[in-house]
């Protein structure tokens, strides 16, 4: 049995890119174009280098997934800032265990759904934007929720949300929509968080601090039925 997985296809780019950023690097590289043909250096130079810094951030990296059984995979890159156990949740059904990803404008911000099953819901609620390290960033906060459901019938929810300077939500699955461990979902614009939902149940792989990445870190274990 193989130890790992592809959830996407492995891309054909040097450099991939999330598609969301194409569109703002592509005006990027024409404005900087255009300046350097009217032969203005110092606009030039600071319009490829604002160019670079979008390729930077929106870049896209194949992963490889693993493929233990009841696995559940990071959403983000980023550090784990919150690892707990919640009484209640407006995003889960009794006790669940929350763990929490912060994703500064260095990390990957190419989401990956962290198990494999059936889109159960999406729910985008529009909000405030405080800084996504907070703990009233979970609830304030622009945040888009997905609901998931496994073979087993075992649920988990990851929220996306919107930071300090993220201003845009983007995610690509539709309810009803099948999805494998580690797919590409979504991404968020600009330093963000990401919240997991999952049964009080799973055995935890990660704490406070520990840094991870999306689709390749396992940050817990499900039972298995």
């Amino acid at each position: 049995m193989n130890n790992f997985s592809w959830s996407d296809p492995p891309g054909q780019a040097t450099l991939p890119v999330a598609r969301a950023g194409v569109p703002m690097i592509l005006a990027g590289a024409f404005i900087t174009a255009i300046f350097a043909m009217l032969g203005f250096a110092l606009p030039a130079l600071l319009g490829l280098t604002a160019t670079l810094c979008v390729c930077f951030f929106f870049r896209d990296p194949d992963r490889v997934i693993p493929a233990k059984p009841g696995a559940v995979v990071s959403p983000a890159d980023g550090r784990v800032i919150t690892a707990e156990v919640l009484e209640e949740s407006p995003f889960y059904d009794g006790r669940c265990k929350k763990i929490s990803i912060f994703m500064s404008v260095f990390n990957v911000h190419v989401n990956r759904t962290p198990i494999e099953g059936t889109v159960k819901k999406i729910a985008y609620c529009p909000g405030k934007f405080f800084s996504a390290h907070l703990d009233k960033a979970s609830k304030d906060n622009e945040h888009n929720a997905v609901w998931l459901e496994n073979a087993q019938g075992q649920k988990l929810c990851v929220v996306q949300i919107a930071g300090l300077i993220a201003r845009r939500i983007i995610c690509y699955v539709r309810e009803d929509q099948r999805v494998l461990r580690g797919q590409r979902f979504g991404v968020i614009c600009f330093g963000s968080r990401l919240d997991v939902y999952m049964p009080v149940e799973t055995d935890l792989s990660v704490s406070v601090g520990d840094k991870v990445r999306a689709g390749t870190v396992v940050l817990g274990f499900m039972e298995t039925r």
